[in-house]
């Protein structure tokens, strides 16, 4: 897969060696995860809304409701910027200076189209929910015409990218090593507790194996 190559919107200015441009780590960021913001213009006021999305190929999706203020708006190919963010690490140096955080970021640019069709919308979401939990769709009851008519799909081409990234340790001045101040990193990750029965959950009915197979992070 070809890199993204940088522009203005996406070339980052301040701590370039974080930056990435390449389709793996920028697809990793992405796909590591299950919620962003997604940024957008209304009547020339801007507005940032959180979602759950997915990634097939170099088109990002998300959905919602057909109602969705957000989605009527981004469906009609306005620019859209959307950005995915992990919480790895807290870094704690010896003064409040260098102190910082351990992180994985991704920018993305492009204009978002509605998904058509009752085919490529039942797709869709079912690579949604595979992404999610791998594995359930086949054990889902169908989706209802009224659900699928109140559901709004969109998919954006992603026309720009640039991920940034923070790994390791603190970077102290050299005179600060020697001070009697503890410094380190606190690694930061997504766990997942053992599932919760339903309690209305039917008698016998048992937890599936694909719910050992949900990982984020």
């Amino acid at each position: 897969m070809n890199d993204f190559t940088p522009s203005k919107k996406t070339r980052v200015k301040r701590l370039h060696e974080r930056a990435h441009y390449d389709r793996d780590t920028l697809y990793t960021v992405i796909d590591a995860a299950i919620m962003g913001t997604v940024g957008y213009i209304i009547d020339d006021e801007p507005y940032l809304t959180p979602t759950s999305m997915w990634r097939e190929g170099d088109q990002l999706y998300w959905h919602g409701s057909s109602a969705s203020r957000m989605l009527r708006t981004v469906k009609t190919g306005i620019p859209v910027c959307v950005n995915i963010f992990h919480l790895d690490g807290l870094v704690l140096a010896r003064s409040g200076m260098h102190s910082s955080i351990n992180y994985r970021s991704a920018t993305l640019f492009g204009h978002a189209h509605i998904v058509e069709g009752k085919a490529a919308k039942l797709a869709a979401l079912e690579a949604f929910v595979d992404h999610i939990t791998p594995g359930r769709w086949p054990t889902l009851r169908p989706v209802m015409d009224q659900e699928l008519k109140a559901t709004t799909v969109v998919a954006m081409e992603i026309d720009e990218a640039s991920a940034k990234i923070r790994v390791g340790g603190p970077s102290d001045d050299e005179e600060d090593y020697a001070l009697d101040i503890w410094a380190g990193v606190v690694p930061v990750r997504t766990v997942i507790d053992p599932p919760v029965d339903d309690d209305r959950l039917k008698d016998g009915v048992p937890q599936p194996d694909h719910l050992g197979r949900i990982s984020f992070g």
